[in-house]
């Protein structure tokens, strides 16, 4: 029997139609992170993407997809189910952000749709899922 932890996210757009991506941990990521208590999951991924990326004033849009990740959490000594909610997010004035070094994020760049292709080949699977759907609802 596997916990699940509940974590939220986002694609984050810029004026420039680009998405915000992180590299961490030699993969590049979109910014996520775990549920706080009294938190609502709209809330926490707002608050998440502030966190990791420094950005200000962004706007929480509508929900992208649901991604699960299965993994043995060495702290909690179980095996856990990541339920992972991704929203729409937008910035509107272009801001280069600052990478919380302590969640091992080296650092942040905007890419263009067309330019996709450059983190797309070092990332997970489920974020090449969030991509897919996120394009598939543009």
């Amino acid at each position: 029997m596997s916990t699940t932890i509940i974590a939220a996210g986002g694609i984050v757009m810029n004026p420039k139609q680009e998405i915000l991506w992180i590299f961490r941990r030699g993969f590049w990521d979109l910014p996520k992170g775990k549920l706080d208590p009294g938190e609502t999951i709209p809330q926490c991924a707002l608050r998440e993407v502030q966190e990791e990326t420094g950005l200000t004033q962004i706007h929480l849009n509508e929900i992208i997809t649901i991604t699960y990740h299965d993994y043995f959490d060495n702290y909690l000594n179980t095996q856990v189910t990541k339920e992972t909610h991704w929203y729409k997010m937008s910035i509107q004035d272009l801001q280069n952000g600052i990478p919380q070094t302590e969640e091992d994020i080296e650092k942040m760049e905007w890419f263009s749709l067309d330019a996709l292709g450059i983190p797309m080949q070092h990332t997970y699977e489920n974020i090449k899922l969030v991509i897919a759907a996120y394009l598939k609802s543009e």
